[in-house]
């Protein structure tokens, strides 16, 4: 099984100082699907620029994440028979790209399936990594446990840069930009044989595909001889859109019933997941939704019987050669964006209750103070900044003035008056103008 530190341990490699990618060939494509130059590079002769340029290239087929960009297909039976695609990819990697003929085999297969409208160029690296023993704990042994040689293709688009202007140091101002062809990031490659738990396996090929919205299935099954193999994010789109066909006739809001699913779903997954760490397993099986998990999940829902075998039917059609993983069915963002509007929602519920509650204990102090019932203090002072308590005929005495641009409270004071302040008997000092 394809695992992140296979992958990790490749792309460590893709260094000036570890490098030792022997050879690059490729093919510039036109949109009329015209081979318009091909190259052939010893790849540690590049000039410094092109190399971490064409390394960037090689680093990117090999990102992503395993299961939704990095996919590991298997070789059809009868293409593993002479003749077959696995036997020719084999057969290239062992001529490490000097055979110009099976070189210009693969840029007419690629050609042929690759269903892209514009310009592209196909690349494809040779390398030889000799892997070092590694002890249980990962510690390095001088030890070569074998050599682990493969080819890397990458399917890039070329576009044409944007429109602008620029400096024109010929004429010493400022124009029009010319435009330039520039190669963009890898659309799809592969990587053969795939390189799992530390070794060899040319039975798989590991396949990249930048957006994993469309996995390209017919580019796998007629260019490259694997079995086509949904992406994460194609499964959840199918599921996603079985449940909405089923359920949209006989639920008004089947986008908010689709979350309610998906977070229910997203729960037996951690649930399963604490379960098997609790049991201590190194490398659980894959936890993958059955029919019995929908009927579960959807009668929990409340959606009809109907509506649920609909669901189960089609699944059962549509995953019939592997169902996927739970956690391929939940939509981590939309869950996420649902939780952050449910806690802003309730921080708003709890503003506007405290606000409703302030309102009503000051409406209940003003009341008490209007009857001249005794008012607790404390209590007060948790309503109001300024917490003022005095007989009736004093309190009509009350104004507030503005002086020098500053508002004050005015109150007047007799001689044998007394003043408490904060529970203190006290004297205010007299400001007198000088």
């Amino acid at each position: 099984m394809l695992r992140n530190k296979d992958i990790l341990e490749l792309k460590r490699r893709f260094k000036k100082e570890s490098c030792t990618i022997t050879k690059m060939c490729g093919c510039y494509v036109d949109a009329n699907k015209n081979k318009v130059v091909e190259l052939s590079e010893t790849f540690l002769n590049l000039e410094d620029e092109e190399f971490f340029k064409y390394l960037e290239i090689a680093k990117k087929t090999l990102s992503g994440t395993i299961g939704n960009n990095l996919l590991e297909l298997t070789f059809a039976k009868e293409e593993e028979n002479p003749g077959g695609k696995q036997q020719y990819l084999l057969g290239l990697r062992e001529s490490a790209l000097k055979n110009p003929d099976l070189l210009e085999h693969l840029y007419d297969m690629i050609i042929e399936n690759y269903d892209y409208v514009g310009n592209y160029l196909i690349l494809v690296f040779h390398d030889a990594y000799d892997v070092i023993t590694k002890t249980k704990d990962d510690l390095k042994m001088d030890d070569s446990e074998e050599v682990f040689t493969y080819l890397l293709c990458a399917i890039c688009p070329v576009n044409l840069s944007k429109p602008g202007l620029g400096y024109r140091a010929e004429e010493n101002r400022i124009g029009v930009r010319v435009q330039d062809w520039v190669v963009g990031v890898p659309d799809v490659g592969f990587l053969f044989p795939s390189f799992v738990e530390r070794s060899t396996d040319i039975h798989t090929l590991t396949y990249y595909v930048r957006d994993a919205k469309d996995s390209h299935p017919d580019f796998i099954e007629n260019a490259l001889g694997c079995g086509a193999k949904r992406t994460a994010t194609e499964e959840c789109n199918l599921f996603s859109s079985i449940v909405k066909t089923a359920i949209a006739p006989v639920i008004e809001n089947s986008d908010d019933m689709l979350l309610t699913i998906q977070e229910k779903l997203n729960d037996i997954a951690e649930e399963h997941e604490a379960a098997m760490e609790d049991l201590v397993i190194a490398e659980p099986e894959e936890f993958t939704l059955t029919t019995e998990i929908i009927k579960e999940v959807f009668e929990e829902s409340k959606i009809p019987d109907a509506a649920v075998m609909r669901i189960q039917n089609h699944f059962t059609d549509e995953f019939q050669d592997k169902a996927p993983a739970v956690k391929n069915l939940v939509n981590e963002k939309a869950i996420e964006k649902n939780n952050k509007e449910k806690k802003e929602l309730k921080l708003l519920e709890e503003v506007a209750a405290l606000k409703q509650e302030s309102e009503q204990k000051a409406e209940q102090i003003a009341t008490l103070v209007k009857m001249e019932m005794p008012v607790d203090p404390d209590e007060a002072r948790n309503w109001a900044e300024v917490f003022l308590r005095m007989k009736p005929d004093k309190a009509e005495q009350v104004n507030c003035q503005m002086i020098d641009g500053q508002k004050y409270l005015m109150i007047p004071i007799e001689e044998d008056e007394h003043v408490n302040l904060n529970g203190v008997m006290t004297t205010l000092p007299v400001k007198t103008d000088e």
